[in-house]
């Protein structure tokens, strides 16, 4: 709704309504922090945080200019969420399957 036409750059002005950030011990201070601050500075409204190393998603809303958890999914929770409340999956489809070389954990 808020996207203006596409550009003719290599870029879009518009922020996201909604991102997700799949966070790693060496970035995840920074994510869960200085990078929140920005988000809502420019009007991101959603944002999803994805640890795979523990198989969860946190489901971030701002609301009245603060970050608020508005639900955590696990393992293979049906997720169904803030701003995709229409949508469902199961967050299994998301992590590596067991024993694989690059699984997580």
């Amino acid at each position: 709704e808020r996207l203006t036409p596409f550009p003719g750059t290599a870029f879009i002005d518009t922020p996201p309504d909604w991102l997700c950030e799949v966070l790693s011990p060496s970035t995840e201070k920074l994510d869960r922090t200085g990078k929140l601050d920005v988000y809502a500075q420019f009007g991101v409204r959603h944002c999803w945080y994805v640890n795979p190393v523990v198989r969860t998603l946190e489901v971030m809303e701002l609301t009245a200019g603060r970050w608020l958890l508005a639900a955590t999914f696990k393992d293979d929770d049906a997720v169904c969420a803030p701003p995709f409340q229409v949508h469902s999956f199961s967050l299994g489809v998301l992590w590596a399957p067991d024993g694989d070389a690059c699984s997580a954990g």
